[in-house]
């Protein structure tokens, strides 16, 4: 928002939420029924229209996956500074001017003279076009845009784009209303032109508009990718093509590079930035970055996909949930989950910074269902293997491993790769010390009994040993799981745990494999309590569900604009933090296998670095 917003800010559909798309269902309609016509009554100029407007939110989509991926990469990268999830938010609307178009398209379609039955293809029209562009546009918009910079329009419009310090490609066209009516009505001189001098063609529009995304979405992308030969073989190219460094800096200084697509006027009235080739050439040459510690995790759900980061962003930036409209697309999911199977490799997901810290989080690509099958576990492991050898190669401090990348009957919670390579470098972590951590603090004060259910795990196992330490009754209700505490637990701790089948209890610590009918022995208002990486399915309206073992981020940890699949914003798993506190603590060790780190002072350093429960523990 603006920061006096004035007439014109909002858009006209924006309490239709994710119906604004009806809006267009008439004029869809309308083309198919001009489909239906026969071919010589057929207006394809209106039937074009839908698919334009499909195509441009691919390609804008395209720019965003390009831009985050690149981003968490760091090579090129121009400014360092992370995203937001206010950012995020503000910029969440990005296709309203593409479906503001569609409609001006359909209606002008209707109503000018001239607007039905273009040619497909006119070669004298897409020249008028783009000198229409080069010449009144480039100069109109110059002095439009210098004069947004006024602090009248400034603060009632055009602040609202500048609020985005560290631009993606879609903030190009993150503007209030009015503002993006402007600019339409100046991209509708080369068009209009055209049209009235007869030489307007499908093709002149399919292009233009298509130019027009393509120099905003690249302008405004925060890595340099305009290669410097261009410039070497044709010299003149710097006055007709900007760059992203260029764009970039208009967004940190605001009085310079005012240019459209163009610099030729920013040279020519003085504002360009004295500092626009130098950062270029800086940004060129920025080598990928070498993180301090990685998280390394994988793929979940076949939608999970989309919930990366460089996914889709209103997705990402929300827990992972399953969405109706993702059905629509289940082909594309379906045959992605493959490909990503057969030829995927380990990829980067995430870059963020905190303190003196670079932290990268890695994914291997491969899914839950994935982990369930004995004879993948040889070709994961192998991924897992490349991983850890690759950070050992680039002198990276901690790699922790995430979700089941570090399960017990897939190499032994981690221990496989120590046994097999004993001079790494890089210390690997599991995480395990401190979700045990987090799951005793989520415990409410005063409790005296805990039923355990699922499968129990290294993690599962700390907790009921450090809960009969401190004289807190133990039961379980099956006898399976029974037998293997009974097992486990040191004899000197024998009486603190029993057979329950009345589940009587009211905390229960459960693990992966709690079925519905065991929610349904729980008595009212129980407080399920995961030990595992993954969320407990809810079953019961009258029961409490935590979080898996997580903790909310402190505000100095940068660029966490989406969620760690079905966490809140800015909460991260355990394992994860486990990692970052490894690191900043300086602790050379390993936390594999049967090996634990010390509770308690994983604890007291973690909330020593800014780090915060979730669940804040109640008196029961």
């Amino acid at each position: 928002m603006a920061l006096t917003p004035g007439i014109l800010t909002d858009w006209p559909w924006k309490h239709l939420g994710n119906f604004k798309y009806m809006l267009l269902a008439p004029w869809v309609a309308n083309s198919l029924y001009e489909f239906s016509k026969k071919a010589e009554d057929r207006d394809l100029t209106s039937i074009v229209i839908f698919p334009l407007f499909l195509w441009r939110i691919i390609h804008s989509q395209f720019w965003i996956s390009l831009s985050r991926y690149r981003t968490a990469k760091g090579n090129n990268r121009i400014v360092d500074k992370g995203l937001e999830f206010e950012q995020v938010d503000r910029e969440r609307n990005w296709d309203d001017q593409i479906l503001f178009s569609a409609i001006v398209y359909y209606i002008a379609n209707r109503s000018l003279e001239g607007g039905t039955h273009l040619p497909l293809f006119r070669l004298d029209g897409v020249i008028i076009v783009a000198l229409m562009h080069a010449g009144p546009v480039e100069f109109l918009y110059y002095w439009f845009h210098r004069a947004l910079h006024h602090h009248y329009l400034y603060s009632r419009y055009h602040s609202h784009h500048h609020t985005s310090i560290v631009t993606e490609p879609i903030t190009s066209v993150i503007h209030p209303f009015a503002e993006i009516v402007a600019y339409f009505i100046l991209f509708s001189i080369p068009q209009l032109a055209s049209l009235y001098t007869g030489t307007l063609s499908q093709a002149s529009i399919f292009l233009y508009i298509t130019y027009i995304d393509f120099m905003n979405n690249l302008g405004h992308c925060n890595f340099e990718l305009v290669p410097k030969w261009l410039f070497s073989v044709f010299p003149p190219l710097k006055y007709l093509l900007y760059t992203p460094s260029f764009h970039a800096l208009h967004h940190t200084q605001f009085r310079t590079n005012y240019s459209l697509f163009m610099p030729f006027y920013d040279y020519i009235y003085g504002t360009m930035d004295k500092s626009s080739d130098t950062l270029y050439e800086t940004s060129l040459k920025r080598q990928e970055e070498s993180p301090d510690v990685v998280h390394l995790t994988h793929l979940t759900t076949p939608e999970s996909l989309y919930h990366l980061r460089f996914g889709l962003a209103s997705i990402a930036s929300r827990p992972l949930a399953s969405k109706w409209y993702l059905w629509l697309i289940s082909p594309i999911t379906f045959w992605s989950m493959i490909l990503t199977w057969i030829y995927g490799k380990t990829f980067i997901v995430e870059n963020n910074r905190f303190k003196e810290l670079k932290i990268q989080s890695w994914a291997i690509p491969r899914y839950n269902i994935h982990y369930s099958f004995k004879w993948q576990r040889e070709a994961i492991n192998n991924l897992i293997q490349e991983a850890v050898l690759d950070a050992d190669y680039k002198g990276i401090k901690v790699l922790s491993l995430g979700l089941q990348n570090q399960g017990e009957e897939l190499n032994a919670n981690g221990e496989l790769f120590i046994q097999k390579y004993p001079k790494l470098k890089v210390k690997l972590i599991d995480g395990s010390s401190l979700a045990v951590a987090v799951v005793l603090n989520s415990i409410p004060q005063g409790t005296t009994q805990v039923l355990f259910r699922g499968k129990l795990t290294k993690v599962a196992y700390a907790i009921a040993f450090s809960l009969c330490h401190r004289g807190i009754q133990i039961a379980a209700s099956r006898e399976d799981e029974y037998e293997k505490l009974k097992i486990a637990l040191p004899t000197k701790y024998k009486n603190n745990l029993s057979f329950s089948k009345s589940c009587t209890q009211k905390i229960w610590v459960v693990g992966e494999g709690l079925t519905q009918n065991d929610q349904l022995k729980a008595l009212k208002a129980t407080i399920f309590i995961p030990s595992s990486q993954f969320p407990v399915k809810k079953y019961r309206k009258n029961c409490f569900y935590l979080d898996p073992p997580a903790l909310l981020a402190p505000s100095a940890l940068e660029n966490l604009h989406s969620c760690e699949n079905w966490l809140p914003r800015r909460v991260m798993s355990a394992w994860r933090v486990a990692g970052t506190v490894h690191a900043l603590e300086g602790w050379n060790v390993h936390e594999l296998g049967d090996s634990m780190f010390d509770i308690d002072k994983i604890w007291r350093a973690t909330l020593h670095h800014g780090f915060r429960p979730v669940q804040i523990p109640v008196s029961i």
